[in-house]
């Protein structure tokens, strides 16, 4: 029996599949299967009861899984402990990206991340999706707003205010609103998410809310579209300060009506529990820390951010 095939176990025993074990894993059914076999056979019992629709925990598995997913905790803890203690940074991340943020921000910074720790191996996966950790296979996932839910662990990396933007061509073009009524004779470029329309924008004024529901001719689940059509002078957007910091620092798009404030975001690291919190995931966080505000620093030196954005 290898330590690894107790891994294959609590997977098996997560998914009640041991196909969908394997899959998780990144290894063969019939690894998985074999693994399975070795640590019955090295018990003497079976752990799975299995039927031609779907296996299920036996009443030795039962009291058996609980211990030895302690235990793997504790083998795992220790080992990341003398790693950290050894300043030594390995392993795969496995990460989710949204499109837009993804694409064009985070990836150069895993990039030059990746020259620094060589040791260090990346999976990516970019989608404006929710992430399911387990089904999708990844270790954290950088999203916009704090997690809802109470398993998950989370460091906020900073905070993201949400800007309405436009190209100079399109400016040019259409002429700026001043006003919120005067939105409505502009062409709105929205995001759509769960066959949502997001073509209802709310603006805060003096400390008042307001609602208002625009037209427009382009509508994406994809932010990276969305920002793409904005940068091309198809109509306005609102964008994530730190989407579209790029275009707003070389002057490609400009924050308009900046009195009136789409609402603000937080851009937060999720992990699916606190045992998966490595040295490299600290690691990760220190830098997306260093990165965000070096980019929300040029922001507000360029006057399109508020300092306060900074605390």
């Amino acid at each position: 029996m290898l330590l690894q095939d107790l891994e294959v176990i609590l997977k098996v025993a997560e998914f009640r599949s041991i196909t969908a074990a394997a899959t998780n894993l990144d290894m063969r059914t019939a690894t998985a299967s074999a693994a399975v076999k070795r640590v019955e056979a090295e018990l003497g019992v079976e752990l799975f009861v299995r039927t031609t629709r779907q296996l299920r925990l036996s009443s030795a598995g039962e009291r058996y899984l609980p211990q030895c997913e302690q235990a793997m905790l504790i083998l795992k803890q220790a080992k990341q402990n003398v790693k950290q203690d050894q300043g030594i940074f390995d392993g795969e991340v496995r990460i989710a990206l949204s499109s837009d943020l993804g694409r064009n921000i985070i990836t150069p910074w895993l990039d030059s991340f990746l020259e620094s720790y060589p040791n260090v191996k990346l999976r990516s996966s970019i989608s404006d999706s929710n992430i399911d950790f387990y089904r999708d296979s990844v270790d954290m996932a950088l999203r916009y707003g704090s997690p809802n839910d109470a398993n998950m662990y989370g460091f906020k990396i900073c905070n993201v205010p949400r800007l309405l933007c436009a190209s100079p061509a399109y400016l040019d073009k259409k002429g700026c609103p001043e006003t919120l009524s005067e939105l409505s004779e502009h062409n709105g470029l929205f995001y759509q998410l769960h066959d949502i329309l997001q073509d209802e924008w709310v603006f805060t004024y003096d400390g008042e809310v307001h609602k208002v529901k625009l037209n427009g001719n382009r509508a994406s689940n994809d932010g990276d579209l969305v920002r793409h059509w904005c940068v091309s002078g198809q109509g306005l957007a609102i964008k994530s300060s730190l989407d579209m910091s790029s275009d707003l620092l070389s002057g490609k798009v400009l924050s308009i009506m900046p009195e009136y404030q789409p609402t603000a975001t937080e851009l937060w690291l999720v992990c699916p529990s606190r045992q998966s919190i490595t040295p490299t995931v600290r690691l990760l966080r220190d830098y997306f820390r260093q990165q965000t505000a070096q980019v929300l620093s040029q922001l507000v030196d360029k006057g399109i951010l508020d300092k306060s954005v900074l605390k």
